[in-house]
């Protein structure tokens, strides 16, 4: 092979979202306020799912999971990502970038798993109400929940059973924040157009499916509640929009990122902060602002703490 006797890489060099000193002090008190908020938001959210007898119900024990990925989601790359603006060489190992690529792959799928069981568990509620607690019993939600990460975790498997074994012995340089697969792959010193192709049936194609096939799911729900007038309908039609919205900022980045992966576009960049560090926080911002149960028990729940700490504090 031509490869052999070049050295291999055993690191890559993340040139980041800007070379700018002051550009970077920004970004990184901007984007530590951000993670912040985001992980607190999430754990918020979890945490009153778990303690809160009132939302012990399949919409918000998936609303639950939801929010575990998406704090994981944003944790996979953003600290190192916060932690590279203070440092001049911005290197991650090569097993490190692997790592970056299995936990983007497998939170991904799995967040995509858990959307459309989202939507499924609003379709059986609005559309077939007097057997839902039939349908989406306990052994129901938690086995999407456990789908949703066994098909994680086959999908990010698949992705990188082929990219472990590629050469990497020329430019070690990934135009990101983060290792993400289409800027990998492009380093390597073989044709990866097969690859590429792989990686559009797999990633992009499954993402626009998924995505056409959510789009579908929530028209035939909107339908469905455009014919009843209740304010029960109405409510429905609340979550149904947040949901919708949810699945709108996750799909829409990455079906543009995957979908054509040959290029390389400027605003790639920006997609990327998007679905891995954005989206996650809005998510818990969408949820709790369009959910009235939701804000309820967050502010029992936060006047519990508050009261617990000032009796601690005031024997």
């Amino acid at each position: 092979m031509a490869w052999n006797n070049q050295s291999f890489v055993t690191e890559f060099i993340l040139m980041g979202l800007s070379s700018s000193w002051e550009l970077q002090i920004f970004y990184f008190l901007f984007f530590s306020v951000v993670y912040t908020a985001t992980v607190l938001g999430n754990l918020f959210i979890v945490l009153t799912v778990i303690l809160e007898p009132r939302l012990h119900s399949p919409m918000y024990f998936l609303l639950g999971n939801l929010s575990f990925i998406d704090m994981s989601l944003a944790s996979f790359a953003t600290p190192k990502m916060i932690a590279d603006f203070l440092s001049e060489y911005k290197a991650i190992s090569f097993e490190g970038c692997i790592t970056q690529i299995f936990f983007l792959h497998l939170l991904g799928g799995a967040e995509i798993v858990l959307l459309i069981s989202m939507s499924f568990d609003r379709y059986v509620a609005i559309c077939k109400p007097l057997r839902y607690l039939i349908i989406m019993n306990r052994k129901m939600c938690i086995g999407l929940v456990v789908l949703s990460w066994i098909v994680g975790i086959f999908h990010a498997m698949s992705q990188l059973a082929f990219t472990v074994n590629l050469p990497f012995c020329g430019s070690n340089q990934v135009d990101s924040f983060f290792c993400d697969l289409p800027l990998v792959i492009k380093l390597a010193c073989v044709d990866t157009y097969i690859l590429g192709v792989f990686m559009i049936s797999t990633s992009g194609m499954i993402a626009l499916v998924c995505f056409i096939l959510l789009v579908i799911s929530y028209t035939i729900i909107l339908v469905t509640v455009r014919q009843r007038s209740s304010g029960g309908s109405s409510k429905a039609l609340s979550t149904c929009s947040a949901h919708f919205t949810v699945v709108t900022l996750f799909f829409g980045p990455c079906i543009f990122i995957y979908v054509w992966p040959f290029t390389n576009f400027p605003i790639d960049k920006v997609l990327s902060v998007f679905y891995t560090i954005f989206t996650p926080l809005l998510n818990p911002v969408i949820y709790t602002l369009r959910n009235k149960d939701v804000k309820e028990s967050m502010k029992k729940l936060s006047s519990h703490i508050f009261k617990s700490s000032k009796t601690e504090h005031n024997p």
